[in-house]
């Protein structure tokens, strides 16, 4: 079920928060083995929180559209009382002290937090293999890694173990994972959601958003979570028009213009996913909106930006995790051997990567070069994508591209070459990098046995555009 089919089968009777969830338990302790999609089921707490809306609802009280709905959590979003791994060794014993707002404003709704997802060590990857707590298998084809770093949140709700879930997205991370599923994975305007209370991999870039089954469930899941935070120092107090946002105007969506950059259809892409966009991008032109071609120049220059900036601040995040002050600890006779053996058995191989590319770019003699360099070029990135949506330039309001150049990939293909893995999201880091919102629905006409998704790119607080496009092409 999506959350709406839910939502009406509890306010209708059909069946109670209670049952709903017990079913989700049951699934998950049933399918789980094969999927490893969960590192942490609360069994207690999500039956307690169904009790609870089951009783407002024998009492007539309206509940919230996601009250009693199962929603999954990424492991790197607090929840308290609960585990917070980051699936790292160096955090295994970690137990969240308070929640995150986005945890938060789900538990005021009622919603159901039914387990900790599995991911990517600190989200550092593209596939979760990387999770100290062994991977997470694509529904679709188990020998298939399910995409990263929020794999395990994509693969509970393809496999209707949860309704919905929380990822976080740094340079594709729910999107990416939602293509290779065949999941909507939205990554909001930075700034529109809090971070306040996920553990931190790139400040400048991480945003917590929804995975879900529909484009009209993810308007839900992100109406709910959006918001000014007066503790996130990046939190912005921009409006939304909720009805803008749960009931899209199709009429004025119809009038939008949708970009097509050449960039992005290049060397590299698959044929079998640039013939399913290919497709995609018709049928929403069937439905009267025009598209346009227009050019992206500096998007070549996004993925080794991506990777300069990002293992920057990653090093500089990292750097609280000594073993210490919370996670695990071990013992030595004086500081720096217990510092070195805590960091060294505790981050797996990927984190300790971008920890070493992250301090070797900030160090004195290469931050010029590196570091310096890469934020002025990051600037160019956001520059052609304002150019791009310049209304006084005749410029388009969305922008479509292919999410990801291949489809899932098989479990140790890309491992032994770490820059064919960064590859994957070749195309989802740039949004990113410039802070704009973006989408990746899943390809209906795809022939195909894999999911393919492709990408619906906004402006600046423009969810609203990209999911109502993304609902009128779910009709059709």
């Amino acid at each position: 079920m999506t959350i709406k089919e839910a939502h009406e089968g509890l306010t209708n009777k059909k069946f109670s928060a209670t049952e709903l969830t017990e079913e989700i338990l049951k699934k998950i302790d049933r399918d789980d083995k094969d999927i490893h999609a969960y590192l942490k089921v609360d069994e207690e707490g999500s039956l307690n929180t169904a009790k609870l809306v089951d009783r407002n609802i024998s009492e007539g009280v309206d509940i919230d559209p996601l009250a009693g709905i199962p929603v999954a959590i990424k492991d790197n979003i607090l929840v308290k009382g609960q585990q917070a791994t980051a699936a790292s060794q160096i955090l295994k014993d970690y137990i969240a002290s308070y929640d995150a707002t986005v945890s938060k404003k789900l538990r005021d709704r009622n919603a159901i937090l039914i387990g900790k997802t599995n991911l990517d060590e600190f989200a550092m990857g593209s596939s979760t293999e990387n999770s100290s707590f062994g991977p997470t298998k694509n529904p679709h084809d188990k020998s298939r890694v399910p995409g990263g770093s929020s794999g395990g949140s994509a693969a509970a709700v393809v496999s209707d173990m949860a309704i919905a879930a929380l990822g976080t997205d740094t340079g594709g991370s729910i999107r990416q994972p939602g293509a290779f599923c065949g999941a909507v994975g939205l990554k909001p305007t930075y700034g529109a959601v809090s971070r306040y209370g996920l553990i931190a991999l790139a400040s400048s870039l991480d945003q917590a958003g929804p995975i879900t089954k529909t484009v009209e469930d993810s308007a839900i899941l992100f109406n709910a979570i959006r918001g000014y935070d007066p503790h996130d120092s990046t939190s912005s107090k921009i409006e939304y028009d909720e009805k803008e946002l749960l009931e899209p105007d199709l009429k004025k969506i119809k009038e939008l213009t949708i970009g097509i950059p050449d960039e992005y259809f290049v060397e590299g892409l698959s044929k079998e996913i640039e013939d399913a966009v290919g497709s995609a991008i018709k049928s929403i032109e069937s439905l009267g909106l025009k598209t346009k071609k227009i050019s992206l120049p500096h998007t070549k220059y996004a993925l080794s930006v991506y990777y300069i900036v990002m293992p920057a601040e990653a090093s500089t995040n990292l750097a609280r995790y000594d073993g210490i002050r919370y996670g695990t600890r071990g013992s030595s006779e004086n500081l720096l051997e217990l510092y070195e053996s805590n960091r060294g058995e505790g981050f797996g191989p990927e984190p300790k990567r971008r920890i070493l590319l992250g301090t070797f770019a900030l160090s004195a003699g290469y931050y010029d070069a590196y570091y310096d360099k890469a934020q002025r070029v990051r600037s160019l990135i956001k520059e052609d994508f304002d150019k791009a949506f310049d209304p006084s330039a005749d410029g388009v309001d969305v922008i479509l591209t292919p999410t990801t150049p291949t489809t899932a990939f098989k479990f140790g293909e890309k491992t032994s070459n770490p820059l064919e893995m960064y590859l994957s999201d070749i195309f989802t880091i740039p949004a990113n990098l410039a802070g704009l919102p973006a989408v990746s629905i899943p390809v209906k006409e795809n022939k195909g046995n894999l999911p393919i998704g492709f990408q619906l790119t906004g402006k600046y607080w423009r969810e609203a555009d990209i999911l109502g496009i993304g609902q009128l092409y779910e009709r059709l």
